[in-house]
């Protein structure tokens, strides 16, 4: 193995940079949002009137798993792909160019086939651009992070409004719009970043056993119990957010909304949810830091998603769905916030601390696809309240996944009797 030496990476300023990033960022999460959360629906109801609950979930599960692998492979391609045109700008210019493709394929297409490849592709090459632009400034990774995190809710608010406003115009006309957004703010930020060709000098490293290679990719679970079990909940608590997934599917066979009513409805709830989101995610954040306690935070707030849920499962009426989006957004607001001060502190290594964010957001995505992937079964299980008891059932588990955490002032890595049971659990 080795470690290579990046010579020569041209810098852009900081600002600059940031302002770029932003905005090809957050039109590239307009126009793959947008579909994923309103228009993806009612073109399956369009292709498969009779089976589109189903049929959604295929095409949403295997659509997420292709954004999964897509960030750490568009990620691996960027830094290989050393050009005068520069590493990271060749992949914002095509990830999203071959992403806005898709949309158009999945817009004009009439079968379930072909929508499941153009979407699979669209996730795909839309990951490789998030991909080349979070890259540009790794040592700012926590900064950019934070503000890409206050974008994509921005973002899809828009998206919503924009499809609220255009609620007359036909599938064609909304599916190219968002494509051509989708490609042009990538487009126009390629004049704002700087990127070129790079010397890469690549150092020899010391061998390593397997066990020390496996450790590299992931915490040892016995050293550093503490982190497992942050992941464990992560993906717990995910598991009953990405409840949020069937939002608009759930209105059309539930509430038999049409589209036009359900087009209002999804704006709605999504940007009731959003602000609430915005509120809690401050103030949890400062609170915790006041009182330097966490996990009282945390359990708090999985509380408050139980409770969202659950009224989705009992309550079908369009007033208690905004009420649960508020709710949910409350909830889910202050849970991100606290979690992610919660995980920074309990990192095996600081030196690998983008390398373990990249795990933890594994367990925040792979829930968007194992999701669409069992709600056909639940639904013909139990129906839609059964879908949403288990997925609440996941958010209890992850609040006991939760209680092995470390508070603050108590280190994950201390032979203390909390830490030596983790061990155990995990063995």
């Amino acid at each position: 193995m080795a470690k290579a030496k990046i010579i020569g990476q041209t810098i852009t300023p900081f600002k600059r940079l940031t302002f770029g990033i932003m905005f090809g960022y957050a039109c590239m999460m307009l126009a793959l949002m947008t579909p994923a959360t309103l228009l993806l629906t009612f073109k399956m109801v369009e292709i498969d009137p009779n089976g589109y609950t189903s049929s959604y979930g295929l095409v949403s599960g295997i659509g997420a798993f292709f954004a999964l692998i897509g960030n750490p492979l568009g990620g691996a391609i960027s830094d290989r792909t050393n050009i005068s045109f520069g590493r990271r700008r060749t992949w914002i210019l095509l990830g999203p160019l071959f992403g806005c493709a898709a949309l158009l394929w999945v817009g004009m297409s009439t079968q379930i086939w072909q929508i499941i490849i153009g979407w699979a592709i669209a996730q795909l090459f839309f990951n490789f651009g998030m991909a080349a632009y979070t890259a540009l400034i790794p040592e700012k990774q926590g900064t950019i992070s934070g503000l890409l995190g206050t974008v994509l809710p921005v973002a899809m608010a828009l998206g919503m409004v924009l499809m609220t406003a255009m609620t007359d115009a036909s599938s064609t006309t909304k599916w190219s719009l968002l494509a051509a957004i989708g490609i042009v703010g990538p487009i126009i930020s390629l004049f704002i970043i700087q990127d070129g060709k790079v010397q890469i000098e690549h150092m020899a490293q010391e061998k390593m056993t397997l066990g020390e290679k496996l450790s590299r990719v992931y915490p040892n679970p016995r050293k550093f119990p503490a982190f497992s079990w942050a992941v464990v909940s992560k993906f717990l608590l995910m598991m009953g957010y990405c409840s949020s997934l069937y939002l608009t599917v759930m209105l059309v066979n539930r509430m038999g909304y049409s589209e036009s009513a359900a087009t209002a409805a999804v704006a709605t709830i999504n940007i009731v949810s959003m602000v609430a989101m915005a509120v809690t995610s401050i103030f949890g954040g400062v609170l915790s830091d006041k009182f330097r306690k966490q996990k009282p935070f945390l359990y708090i707030s999985a509380l408050i998603i139980i409770a969202a849920i659950l009224i989705y499962a009992f309550i079908a009426h369009n007033t208690a769905f905004i009420v649960a989006s508020a709710v949910m957004g409350l909830g889910f607001g202050c849970f991100t916030a606290v979690d992610m001060a919660l995980v920074s502190r309990i990192l095996p290594n600081k030196e690998d601390a983008a390398k373990d964010f990249g795990i933890m957001n594994v367990a925040n995505a792979l829930p968007q696809s194992i999701v669409p992937a069992i709600a056909p079964l639940l639904l013909n299980i139990g129906g839609w309240s059964f879908f949403y008891i288990v997925l609440a059932v996941c958010v209890v588990a992850g609040v006991a996944a939760l209680k092995p955490l470390p508070e603050v002032g108590e280190h994950a890595g201390e032979s203390n009797p909390t830490n030596l049971e983790m061990g155990r659990s995990v063995s």
